[in-house]
């Protein structure tokens, strides 16, 4: 039996691909903070049976914190189920520069990480 090869997309063609669609919060997350100085912090309620027993146990938290840099605070509010990534990237780039660079590696990392852990799901556009 011939073994099927995935094709291999070049990065260029994952920038096309991703940045029309639309990041969205899920309900994993329960509450988000914004400090004085910008930065977002997260809060994620630690669910489940293990959970439960090392809260009453070890006193852990019924709530994770997830404290955001400044850029993926700046990036945060812009999630709104309305905006592109393509239109997130634009304002990314005219609020931090040459900062920000490289763009689309960055955000693409970002969005995979926050996706992984179910923070954000993505939306395709509507044809």
């Amino acid at each position: 039996m011939k073994k099927r090869q995935k094709q291999k997309r070049s990065r260029d063609e994952i920038i096309r691909l991703y940045e029309a669609y639309i990041p969205v919060v899920t309900e994993k997350i329960v509450k988000i903070e914004m400090a004085d100085d910008g930065k977002v912090t997260l809060f994620v309620e630690n669910k489940g049976v293990m959970n439960r027993i090392f809260q009453k146990i070890a006193h852990k938290p019924k709530y994770s914190q997830i404290h955001l840099d400044e850029m993926d605070s700046f990036i945060w509010p812009l999630c709104d189920g309305k905006t592109n990534i393509k239109t997130i990237a634009k304002k990314v780039r005219a609020r931090f520069g040459k900062k920000a660079e490289p763009l689309y590696d960055r955000l693409l990392k970002f969005f995979e990480i926050v996706e992984s852990y179910e923070f954000m799901r993505f939306m395709k556009p509507a044809d």
